[in-house]
C-alpha cells in the first residue's frame, strides 16, 4: 500500500477482506504450479513420501493461516467506527495491484524455494503455498460472514496497512460503512 495523502481531513480506504484476500489467488495457482512441477522432480524420498507429507503440509497451513491473528482481527472489527463521508474508498483492484506490485519478490521467491524443495520433498512446498492460500480465503471469508451479520464493511486506512498489513501493530482501528459502498462483495470478492 502506497501512502496516500488526499486533502484536509480526508483520507484513503482499502478494505481488510481484500487486503487478506489478495496473496490468496497467486499463493493458490503457483502453488499447484510448484506441486506439479515437484511431483515430476525426482528426489531422494520419493512421491509415496513427498505427497501425503504435502497433504499433511497443505491441511496444517490452511489452519494456522485461518487463525493466525483472528482475535486481533475481531478486536478491530468490534471497535469499528463509522467511516467519515470525506474517505476515499479504494477500488477493489487497486488494492490487489498495490498489494501484489509491494510483495512481487517475495511471492516470486516463495514459488521459487517451493520448486526448489522438491528436490528433497517432492510437491510438498507447492502443497505448502496451496494450503496457505486456502487459509487466506477462509479468513476473508470468515471477514465476510461478520460483514454481512453486521450489515457494514470493514475498511483500514492505506497508510496503517501498509505497514504490517490489515491487522499490524500500525493498525489503530478499523472503520465502517454501508454494505453497499465500494466495490467489493463481503468477505472481499468481485460484486
Amino acid at each position: 500500500m502506497r501512502r496516500s495523502v488526499v486533502g484536509r481531513g480526508a483520507y484513503a480506504l482499502a478494505r481488510v477482506a481484500v487486503i487478506v484476500r489478495a496473496p490468496a489467488g497467486w499463493l493458490w495457482w503457483s502453488g499447484l504450479l510448484a506441486a506439479g512441477i515437484g511431483a515430476l522432480v525426482p528426489a531422494p524420498a520419493g512421491r509415496e513420501i513427498g505427497l501425503p507429507a504435502g497433504a499433511a503440509m497443505f491441511v496444517i497451513a490452511a489452519f494456522v493461516v485461518f487463525g493466525v491473528r483472528r482475535r486481533r482481527y475481531a478486536t478491530l472489527a468490534d471497535g469499528a467506527s463509522r467511516a467519515v463521508k470525506g474517505a476515499i474508498l479504494q477500488d477493489r483492484a487497486v488494492t490487489l495491484r498495490i498489494w501484489r506490485r509491494a510483495h512481487r519478490w517475495w511471492l516470486l521467491l516463495a514459488f521459487l524455494a517451493a520448486v526448489g524443495s522438491s528436490f528433497a520433498l517432492p510437491a510438498a512446498g507447492g502443497l505448502l503455498m496451496a494450503g496457505a492460500a486456502l487459509g487466506l480465503w477462509g479468513k476473508a471469508q470468515w471477514l465476510g460472514r461478520w460483514e454481512r451479520e453486521q450489515d457494514a464493511l470493514l475498511w483500514v486506512r492505506t497508510e496503517s496497512a501498509a505497514r504490517g498489513g490489515a491487522a499490524g501493530k500500525g493498525v489503530r482501528g478499523y472503520l465502517t460503512t454501508g454494505a453497499a459502498a465500494g466495490d467489493a462483495a463481503p468477505g472481499g470478492a468481485r460484486r
